[in-house]
């Protein structure tokens, strides 16, 4: 089969709608919001999407060779969009400049001080992501949201209160932010959302005992959760990798087919 079309798109979309008529993580923001993103295209006639948001300090390009490694099954009409996140200071590295998706304040993480604003404009600018989708024909009950470390902090955060149904979040060697406000400010239409929570073992930046946290609040919100662990670092691994193919494959098989 030919190779799958990789193309670099530049969003600038800005939105100037009442906040009062607008869920949250729909429309939510009047400045204008700019995510650079690499697109890969593994079928003409692309019909479900992966938004994976990269790790602290890496950028869109970080995932991109392991979409070759996934095995996507050919009959998949799936594309995956990489956004590479703004630049800004972040406080625990000394305040150095680069890609992140919201500031990190303490090395505790999911159970300290942390930047509730740079979570929610990381949100709204993913939220444009997915609404781009929308716009093409994707639906969000055909797009999963997945994310490396912090990215996985995003994508967590948004799936559990993003406003419409989507087909999963995968979470890799992360956390729950903000857990405190969660029980609160979940919408119950993403509850029954399948979650694939993969850990590393031996994570040195996000422990187990954060993930395992993380894992238990989730839980007790009722949320779908599968977790699997492995005898990795901060990290992905050959098996994780295989073992995500196959998971985007039943995902993507399942919410096409139900459009039939």
């Amino acid at each position: 089969p030919p190779p799958p079309l990789i193309t670099i798109v530049r969003f600038a979309l800005v939105i100037n709608l009442e906040r009062a008529n607008c869920a949250r993580y729909r429309f939510v923001s009047d400045r204008t919001l700019m995510l650079e993103s690499i697109e890969i295209n593994c079928h003409p006639q692309p019909e479900f999407t992966v938004i994976w948001l990269h790790g602290l300090g890496a950028d869109g390009n970080d995932f991109v060779p392991v979409v070759s490694q996934l095995e996507i099954e050919d009959d998949c009409p799936i594309r995956f969009v990489f956004p590479h996140a703004p630049i800004r200071s972040v406080t625990i590295n000394m305040g150095m400049q680069m890609r992140a998706w919201y500031d990190i304040l303490n090395p505790v993480l999911g159970n300290a001080e942390e930047d509730r604003e740079g979570i929610e404009l990381s949100c709204d600018q993913v939220s444009e992501l997915i609404a781009n989708e929308n716009n093409m024909g994707i639906p969000a009950k055909r797009i999963v949201l997945a994310g490396f470390s912090q990215g996985g902090a995003i994508a967590l955060h948004l799936g559990l209160r993003y406003q419409e149904k989507l087909a999963g979040i995968l979470a890799l060697s992360t956390y729950l932010p903000l857990s405190n406000s969660a029980k609160s400010e979940t919408n119950a239409v993403n509850l029954q959302t399948s979650i694939l929570y993969l850990h590393g073992l031996f994570d040195p930046v996000i422990p187990m005992n954060t993930a395992n946290r993380s894992r238990k609040i989730l839980q007790d919100l009722g949320c779908n959760v599968e977790s699997r662990d492995y005898p990795i670092p901060h990290s992905v691994s050959p098996e994780e990798i295989g073992y995500i193919g196959k998971w985007l494959t039943d995902r993507c098989k399942s919410s096409t087919i139900s459009q039939c």
